[in-house]
């Protein structure tokens, strides 16, 4: 069979920390559209156009839309026909409660929930294994050393999972669980998921500046439009979200929170440092969710920032930031931090 130069996209690829676990610098998740808000075939549209356009890495989470997520998710991998090593696989563990009646142990980082929870997420997905599995939002109920133990048993004994990752966890949290992994002769986590956007930025930027170097920690980030906030599309509407917008027309537990939010005083502030942010990206050419997506990926320590889509045009939209980074001088910069604000580290804390 002849050799066939792989198909060229214009996506970025890069490592996961210290991994030699490669993703797309854009992933596409599954949190609150996939098997909700967003209807399966439109669903298989927006994956397709993300593959088409190089992204290779997909997330979604036991909990997501109670599991539906992630059934849509393995449909859409067997429709297409997509080599198995040609994408990333990743889904979260600790909310559970989709996979029994009885809430007690159907969620939390306990080993029984990790291999039932990681098993039913399988069936869900159609899939042999994942490559990711995070722990979802930490659990302090459960010793550390029994998380530890069972990300390891389901990766080295059960083969279910690649690697092992956190999501939202404290650096300290991280820490503790990378130093039990190493006393043991354990797999260590090897990626955090935190929020990180314009808006959001002080975890990653100061909290876990000691993980990359000591750890090797990388990161695939969420949130990077901070709910879309950072788009634009509500610079015009501080009292109330427009028609047509998820906030408007959402009907699922998160949204319904935050829509009960929208207009007070955090909001407010949000918006008015979005609209501050649209001259700057006037100036550059581009959209604002462009400018947003690119001004994450700059950071060094973002293997992948995870976007949304309820549309095949979005993706296509989201994939141009790419186009941006070298736009984003730093000059840009340093105008970005005067309008959101920089966060200062202390040269004392850092290795």
């Amino acid at each position: 069979m002849a050799w066939e130069e792989p198909r060229k996209t214009g996506m970025q690829y890069r490592r996961l920390g210290n991994s030699g676990l490669h993703v797309s610098a854009l992933g596409l998740g599954g949190w609150l559209t996939f098997g909700g808000h967003v209807e399966n075939e439109l669903t298989f549209s927006c994956m397709k156009q993300a593959y088409d356009c190089g992204i290779t890495f997909f997330d979604t989470a036991e909990n997501y839309t109670a599991g539906k997520s992630e059934i849509v998710m393995g449909q859409a991998i067997k429709r297409f026909g997509w080599n198995r090593s040609d994408i990333v696989i990743s889904t979260k563990l600790n909310w559970g409660a989709v996979n029994g009646e009885v809430l007690v142990n159907n969620h939390g980082l306990s080993r029984k929930h990790i291999i039932e929870g990681l098993r039913a997420s399988l069936k869900r997905l159609d899939l042999e294994y994942v490559d990711i599995v995070y722990a979802h939002r930490p659990d302090r109920l459960t010793p550390m050393e029994e998380t530890v133990r069972a990300f390891n048993h389901v990766i080295e004994i059960k083969g279910w999972a690649l690697y092992w990752g956190t999501s939202e966890w404290s650096a300290d949290e991280i820490a503790e669980a990378c130093g039990i992994a190493k006393q043991l002769g354990l797999i260590p986590p090897v990626v955090e998921q935190p929020q990180y956007n314009l808006l959001a930025r002080r975890k990653v930027e100061g909290e876990f500046q000691r993980l990359y170097s000591r750890f090797g920690i990388g990161l695939t980030t969420f949130s990077p439009l901070k709910f879309g906030v950072l788009s634009g599309k509500y610079n015009d509407s501080p009292e109330g979200p427009p028609a047509g917008s998820r906030f408007a027309e959402g009907k699922d537990r998160f949204v319904n929170s935050m829509r009960d939010s929208y207009g007070n005083d955090s909001w407010v502030e949000m918006i008015e440092s979005s609209r501050k942010l649209k001259p700057v990206a006037d100036k550059l050419g581009v959209t604002q969710s462009q400018l947003a997506l690119a001004w994450c990926l700059k950071n060094p320590n973002v293997s992948s920032v995870i976007t949304g889509a309820s549309r095949p045009e979005q993706v296509v939209e989201n994939c141009k930031a790419l186009e941006v980074l070298d736009k984003l001088t730093p000059e840009i910069l340093a105008e970005i931090d005067g309008i959101v604000g920089k966060i200062d580290l202390d040269p004392a804390r850092q290795d």
